[in-house]
């Protein structure tokens, strides 16, 4: 039961300490909390979080901001977004950045190599800022990034205000919040740091560039559309680290003033001090869906273009998915800046563009595709009319594809990695026939049988949704440990339907943790067998 007092919504507290509610009141940057209120018309911003991740996979985060009167300033809007945030999630993120920090800086070189990163996160945020000096508020794209690092000033305020309360929370210094919302940039960054860490593909027998390539490869995706056109569907299955499994799923509704934002309201699958998706997938106010995955760079010479005078991909996304309201505006705005870190194929659906039962216009869909020097993109909308787009870490730039060193590392081992060819690649044309409703969507985005399906050869992770962790000769805690979908309604509704953990079968054990994956894990659950659930904003204006 709701129990209304005027402006303040009192919301009882359910599964004892796993559901929090409060309102945060900024000015300035400088913020209070009042624990187990929602106040809408007082607050600055005001929400809940539902930590759940031990009961069904995931915690939810809704954040309203910018409903106040009279109507606080942009950049405290967004501050309060932030702080309210790590206000709620403190515990998580302490517990996430302990388990993230050892993918990256495990290794015996691990200090050096962090040092490096260290020094580089620290030049770009002086830059960053700088700009943000320079050229606010004339300019919208850097009014944008300027709300981005407000959220994010916040968001380090509210971890140091729970602190205050939660006495066994660590201390983390700002630089920890750089690695969690950098982790995508850091898979090329400890490379563009450290280019002695960078592996030898050419020296690696075929299974080891096998795995090497599945590792660095991130993620399956599609987009697919129904015969008359009654509906499309979206997906996206992560494919990452199992210690990285500590999931939220975030409903931001951001009601800044600035006439050049589109989307104020944005929903999608984070992570713990995440201010970003990292998947991606996103469901936006501007009618516009986001997807990504990661393409490998095998050409190592493109990181010595890398500098910190850039914006790390994490930034240009998210004002990107806030600035644009076209796929080609936001393929102009990913291109700005570009760090050359985190090099991935976006897919931006336009449902602006889209008339179900009738006609799928152009620029319904923009693929855009960056590496470090180059970002290309384009109208894809011809390829989705036939009935699908899938995205399985392979470049469909031609000069992406090239540049990245695709046909050198394929000719090298013998692997089918061409667009056409890949595993994935003839799975996606063989079955994307028989999706047919949201269910059998669900159905080829957690595929996985590789025992039987000869395109897989064996190969756990030559399919849909990895299982690296059922590799017989080299069992790894790492695969496919997710999937989001939404319709074409859903998604204007920022509803979906999300599963955490790697993906079930008849012949697929559900992953638990052994001693045979010696990883930090911290917080995550021991066995992981959730179906999906559905994710709706709380506040629906």
């Amino acid at each position: 039961m709701l129990l209304l007092f005027g402006a303040l919504l009192v919301l009882p507290s359910c599964r004892g300490e796993t559901f929090q509610n409060g309102s945060a009141y900024c000015k300035n940057k400088a913020c209070t909390f009042t624990a187990d209120q929602v106040d809408m018309k007082g607050a600055t911003a005001f929400g809940t979080y539902n930590d759940t991740l031990m009961e069904n996979g995931w915690g939810i985060l809704d954040i309203v901001a910018g409903n106040g009167n009279p109507r606080p300033a942009d950049e405290d809007i967004m501050f309060a977004a932030g702080f309210l945030e790590g206000r709620f999630t403190a515990s998580r993120i302490a517990e996430h950045y302990q388990n993230v920090r050892g993918i990256f800086f495990s290794s015996e070189q691990g200090p050096i190599i962090e040092a490096k990163v260290k020094k580089y996160f620290i030049q770009q945020d002086q830059w960053m800022r700088k700009m943000i000096k320079e050229n606010v508020p004339k300019n919208p794209l850097w009014r944008h990034v300027s709300y981005i690092i407000s959220q994010y000033d916040g968001l380090i305020e509210g971890y140091n205000a729970a602190r205050l309360t939660q006495k066994t929370l660590p201390a983390l210094e700002t630089y920890a919040f750089q690695v969690l919302n950098g982790v995508g940039d850091l898979i090329d960054l400890v490379r563009v740091v450290d280019p002695q860490s960078i592996p030898d593909w050419r020296k690696m027998t075929k299974e080891q560039a096998m795995i090497y390539a599945q590792e660095s490869g991130h993620c399956s995706a599609m987009v697919k559309v129904l015969g008359a056109y009654e509906d499309i569907f979206m997906s996206h299955s992560s494919w990452f680290a199992y210690s990285a499994t500590s999931r939220i799923y975030k409903h931001y509704n951001l009601n800044v003033s600035d006439k050049s934002t589109s989307a104020r309201r944005i929903s999608f699958s984070s992570y713990p001090g995440f201010l970003e998706s990292l998947d991606d997938f996103y469901l936006l106010g501007s009618k516009m869906v986001m997807l990504q995955t990661t393409n490998n760079v095998f050409n190592s010479t493109l990181y010595k273009s890398c500098s910190p005078n850039s914006l790390l991909a994490w930034h240009r996304v998210r004002v990107a998915n806030m600035l644009a309201n076209s796929g080609k505006e936001w393929a102009d705005i990913l291109a700005t800046y570009n760090s050359g870190t985190y090099n991935n194929q976006y897919m931006v659906i336009d449902l602006k563009q889209i008339t179900l039962g009738k006609e799928i216009r152009d620029n319904a869909l923009w693929v855009v595709e960056q590496i470090p020097t180059l970002v290309a993109s384009g109208d894809e909308t011809q390829i989705l009319r036939t009935g699908y787009w899938p995205s399985y870490n392979v470049p469909f730039f031609e000069e992406i594809y090239n540049m990245s060193g695709y046909p050198e590392f394929s000719a090298q081992h013998g692997l089918d990695s061409t667009y056409q060819l890949a595993p994935r690649a003839k799975i996606f044309r063989r079955d994307e026939g028989k999706v047919v409703d949201l269910a059998s969507f669900k159905n080829i985005m957690r595929y996985n049988d590789y025992k039987k399906d000869k395109y897989s050869e064996d190969n756990p992770c030559n399919t849909i949704c990895c299982r690296g962790d059922l590799d017989a000769k080299s069992p790894r805690a790492d695969g496919c440990y997710d999937t989001k979908v939404a319709d074409f309604n859903m998604a204007l509704n920022l509803e979906a339907d999300i599963v955490n953990g790697p993906t079930l079968g008849d012949d697929l054990p559900p992953f638990k943790w052994t001693p045979t994956f010696n990883v930090s894990h911290t917080g995550l659950p021991n066995v992981y067998n959730f179906p999906f659930i559905s994710t709706s904003p709380r506040w629906k204006n």
